[in-house]
């Protein structure tokens, strides 16, 4: 049992932290990173999969390598770019490698990234790849055999598997719908999207208080006022107020990252009651990760 598994079960609120594969093979910098300022702050740290569709070193090697430096990884698999032969054959050699934890993801589409003249996959979406986790760990793959039987696995793997889900969506029902199927398809835990709304991220909490997993809220630091307005414009579902993004506008350059800290901080001292821990996206800015932790009395 993973970690993160034992300690979310356990009842603990849990922190989360995220690094993005460089786009080439220079791998030190992120690292060093995930070493100085992640492994004896975070319980395990996602690795993103091929993040918004911009081409990158795999997600699988840099969570074999974290593995190798005594940091638990989250292997986040995206459906865009592989069949269900490739998903299947890539969560079989995840097992094998002792990664143990795996975030199923849909994936943005290609036109999002750097190789628009990509063909996309989708053959599964985040529900059908759940499915598929979990017939692996019963032992079954998707294919049938000459009766029409499962094919059988010689060797199953065992995964602590996650979903994710947009809390502050315009439409919350729906977001609830899907992350029923998710449950139902044998999500163990979620990571959200950004939230920057505790409000509305308490009403969604209240919708879906009869879904029986943990709920790890998503918090993206934002590096400046125009990334909030981004932000607003280009990313369903996530909503910057109006506030935040004028304290991001009053704050000298030098300072932007000092209030990010604190806005983060802030928001997850107002949501640690209604959830079970929190997912840290720090886009680079692993640094300020253990001022997140202690300014919000995480400690």
């Amino acid at each position: 049992m993973s970690k993160l598994q034992q300690q979310l079960e356990a009842g603990k609120f849990v922190v989360t932290g995220e690094i993005g594969p460089p786009k080439g093979t220079n791998i030190e910098p992120v690292l060093h990173e995930a070493e100085e300022y992640l492994k004896d702050n975070v319980a395990a740290v996602n690795v993103t999969d091929i993040q918004t569709a911009v081409m990158r070193l795999g997600s699988m090697a840099l969570c074999h390598m974290l593995i190798d430096r005594g940091i638990e990884p989250v292997f986040q698999m995206v459906c865009r770019d592989r069949n269900r032969l490739a998903l299947q054959s890539d969560l079989l050699s995840a097992a094998a490698l002792g990664i143990e934890n795996v975030l199923a993801l849909t994936g943005d589409h290609v036109v999002m990234g750097d190789h628009v003249q990509a063909t996309p996959v989708f053959d599964l979406d985040s529900v059908g790849l759940l499915a598929a986790i979990s017939n692996l760990e019963a032992g079954t793959d998707m294919g049938l055999d000459i009766k029409g039987n499962p094919n059988k696995l010689d060797g199953v793997p065992k995964f602590f598997k996650g979903c994710c889900t947009t809390p502050c969506s315009p439409t919350p029902e729906a977001q609830m719908i899907k992350l029923e199927k998710k449950v139902a398809s044998g999500a163990q835990f979620v990571q959200t999207q950004a939230v920057y709304d505790p409000g509305a991220f308490e009403n969604f909490m209240k919708m879906i208080e009869h879904i029986k997993v943990p709920v790890l809220v998503g918090i993206v630091l934002l590096k400046s006022a125009g990334m909030g307005k981004y932000m607003n414009r280009s990313v369903p579902g996530v909503q910057v107020p109006d506030q935040i993004i004028q304290r991001l506008t009053d704050a000298p350059k030098e300072d932007r990252a000092k209030v990010s800290v604190e806005i983060a901080a802030e928001i997850i001292r107002q949501v640690r009651p209604i959830c079970q821990g929190a997912h840290l996206m720090t886009l680079g800015w692993d640094h300020c990760v253990p001022g997140i932790i202690k300014q919000a009395n995480l400690t």
